[in-house]
């Protein structure tokens, strides 16, 4: 029986998450809930629930956590059979709080399994056969040597024709401003669909300036699609700006895994067949979905419900 491949195939460090019961902080709480997150793997369960085939990899620690990760992310109909569970470092563990409306996240993932992921766990076949790799900046900020699986990974992709999704996910509780400037935008210039945050690009490029921001990005081969606008997602392609508005929602609840929505959104467009400007509503739909909803990734939307907004269905409560 000949193997199937995924479509797009992903991977990153995905980390158990808990967090306080109750808005008064994590020292003064004693109740938490427990869930995970991960941009790629939030990336992969969104694009999973859109009808696409979608793999995700990472090193998850030999432990109770780790095996909940494994088994709820597989549970979503993403493949998992190139993660494994090792000895070799813990699963990674965050908190997460919000006081005062503002919300804070605590990491303690050094020395993580995911951080010892090396160019030997990659499988060349199994992003060969792909039609789109998927990468974040969050890996290569977590160690050198998942940098260079990274590095790897792209190498592999250009190989053999496999297409380049970036998300630069800037994350400077990981690295310093100039240490992600040297790793990311060179990212940029290799990726073909280059998916980053209108603040991310003000830090990156080291301007205020959104002239000067989009001059840059029309310099790029990359089709950008840039996040975080005036109430619009802007696409750059073949030198040109298109503003694409958002999809208005009336009241945000939670923006934790927007993004990841979003990206898994404009992916599943370009498999669906669908336009670049096409792609870039079907992720703002998505996004406007997700936003309405409490998690990383438990709000994230299945087909029939972005097509029910698609169709503006009205819902039936009994």
């Amino acid at each position: 029986m000949d193997k199937v491949y995924p479509q797009v195939v992903t991977f990153g460090e995905t980390m158990v998450l808990m967090t306080p019961l109750y808005t008064k902080g994590i020292e003064y709480n004693h109740e938490f809930s427990k869930s995970f997150g991960g941009a790629e793997s939030n990336f992969a369960i969104a694009l999973a629930r859109l009808g696409h085939q979608i793999g995700w990899f990472s090193l998850l620690g030999k432990d109770p956590f780790g095996r909940y990760i494994l088994k709820a992310i597989r549970g979503e109909g993403v493949d998992v059979s190139r993660t494994a569970l090792t000895e070799n470092g813990p699963t990674g563990f965050m908190l997460r709080e919000t006081v005062a409306e503002k919300t804070s996240v605590y990491y303690y993932r050094s020395g993580s399994a995911a951080s010892r992921l090396s160019p030997e766990d990659l499988d060349e076949d199994y992003i060969r056969n792909a039609k789109i790799l998927h990468i974040t900046g969050i890996t290569c900020a977590i160690s050198e040597s998942a940098r260079n699986t990274v590095y790897e990974s792209i190498r592999i992709a250009k190989k053999h024709g496999v297409k380049i999704s970036f998300d630069p996910n800037l994350r400077l509780k990981l690295w310093t401003l100039e240490e992600a400037r040297e790793v990311l935008l060179p990212l940029a210039e290799k990726a073909d669909y280059f998916l980053p945050g209108l603040d991310e690009l003000k830090l990156l490029f080291d301007t205020n300036d959104e002239v000067m921001v989009f001059s840059k990005l029309k310099e790029l081969k990359a089709v950008s699609i840039v996040k975080g606008g005036s109430d619009e997602t802007l696409l750059v392609e073949n030198g040109a700006v298109t503003s694409l508005p958002y999809v208005s929602v009336e009241k945000v609840v939670d923006p934790i895994g927007a993004g990841d929505g979003f990206c898994a959104g404009f992916v599943a467009g370009l498999l669906k067949g669908l336009s670049h400007q096409e792609s870039v509503q079907l992720a703002n739909m998505v996004g406007a979905l997700v936003v309405q909803s409490e998690g990383d990734w438990e709000g994230l939307p299945t087909w029939d419900e972005v097509q029910a907004l698609m169709n503006q269905e009205v819902h039936i409560e009994r």
